[in-house]
Order: C-alpha cells, then structure tokens, then sequence
C-alpha cells in the first residue's frame, strides 16, 4: 500500500517555484517596493 503524499519536486517547483513567481504580479510588486530578498524562505 502507497503512503497517501508522494512528494514531487519538479511538480512542487513548477507550481510554487521562482520561474512560476515570475511570471505573476508577485514579484513585480516586491521589485517596486523594493524588497531586499523577493521570495521569503
């Protein structure tokens, strides 16, 4: 029997990810605001 969360990073990446951030108005505000670090750990 499987566990029920089979992680995948490539999946996870892709959804949450830097690139997937990029291309959304996320990090364009954080630029304008002029944030030290754009994605928070």
């Amino acid at each position: 029997m499987k566990r029920p969360f089979q992680p995948n990073n490539r999946k996870k990446a892709k959804k949450h990810g830097f690139f997937a951030r990029k291309n959304s108005k996320v990090l364009k505000t954080r630029r304008a605001k002029g944030r030290k670090n754009l994605i928070t750990k």
